[in-house]
This record gives structure tokens, sequence and C-alpha cells, in this order.
């Protein structure tokens, strides 16, 4: 595996571990049960540090609950242009923009005969797309952390599409995995 191939899958280039390997291997060397950061075992210290004034997590706190991010299921049902990767990647642009988001890459497929696959890495996460044009249905996944509303990405993709109908459904990633700070 080259170089390049282990950075993307967060390795170290020496060892081939990711730094969990690390932490485990440093545990199983010494015999201990947990890692100990500034007294408190991993596992505590992650909770903590997520409350430091200091350190912004982006985890989203909304109606009393915590959690990583807001992910959208969107179903562009009734849609055109979903064979055309140029609008595609239009439509993921707009949705970062109008979503408050923060654009890293974005890596489009095109298949024969039809179809598209598609992926904009986000610093909040993720929109990704697969699309059957032969029936007009589109499937979008939109993730997003932080201050980023997914929301907004529905009425894009809507517009982008003209969608004859767009179903959505929300799932709050990591709700629950992070308590409230005690007051």
């Amino acid at each position: 595996m080259s170089n390049a191939n282990l950075l993307r899958l967060g390795m170290d280039l020496e060892t081939g571990a990711t730094h969990e390997d690390a932490i485990r291997g440093r545990e199983a060397a010494d015999g201990c049960d947990a890692v100990t950061v500034n007294g408190c075992t991993a596992e505590t210290a992650t909770v903590q540090d997520l409350f430091t004034k200091e350190r912004e997590d982006h985890f989203v706190r909304r109606n009393g609950k915590t959690f990583a991010g807001t992910h959208l299921i969107i179903e562009v049902i009734g849609g055109t242009g979903l064979n055309d990767e140029d609008r595609i990647e239009q439509a993921f642009r707009d949705c970062v923009e109008t979503c408050g988001a923060t654009l890293l890459h974005i890596h489009t497929h095109k298949f024969t005969p039809q179809g598209v696959s598609g992926v904009a890495v986000l610093a909040e996460s993720h929109i990704s797309v697969h699309t059957w044009p032969e029936i007009g249905y589109g499937a979008f996944d939109v993730f997003m952390c932080g201050d980023a509303n997914p929301w907004y990405a529905v009425e894009v993709l809507r517009r982008h599409f003209d969608a004859g109908e767009v179903r959505v459904r929300e799932l709050l990633r990591g709700e629950g995995l992070v308590p409230e700070p005690k007051a």
C-alpha cells in the first residue's frame, strides 16, 4: 500500500497503525486497562475535553440534546437532470454555500449507460448521492456538524432537479454519547 493510501486511511506511515491502535498498544505493553490523561482515564478525558471553554467541539446542542451532527436522508423523486455530473456538482456547491458549510473536495463518477455517484467532502462532514435517472430518483445524504444547517439543502436539491417530491428523514448522529456538562 502506498504512503498516500495510508494517509487516507489515517494510518501511521511507519507502522501502518492508527492512532487508536497505538494507544491500545501502549495499554497492552504497560499492562494497564486504560490510558491515563491528566489523571483521568481516556474515556473520561475525552468527555471532559469536549466541554472545556477553549475547545470548539462542533457538537450540536439543540432542544436539550447534544449530538455530533444532523444527517439527512433525502430522496429526490420525479427529478430531472440526475444523469448530469456538472448539474450534480453545482447542486453540491449550492448546498454547501446555502447550508453555511465548507467544501473540501468533490468527486463524481458517471456510469454507462446512466447514473451518477458522488461525494462532496466537507469540513463539517459530507454530501453524497447515487442516482437512477431512468426513474427520476436521486438518493442524497447530507451530514453536517457544527453551525452548518443541512435542512437548507432540501430546497436546493428540489430546485436543482425539478423534483416532483422530496422525502426527508433526519438522524441525530452520536446522540446520547456526550453528556451535558454539569452546571
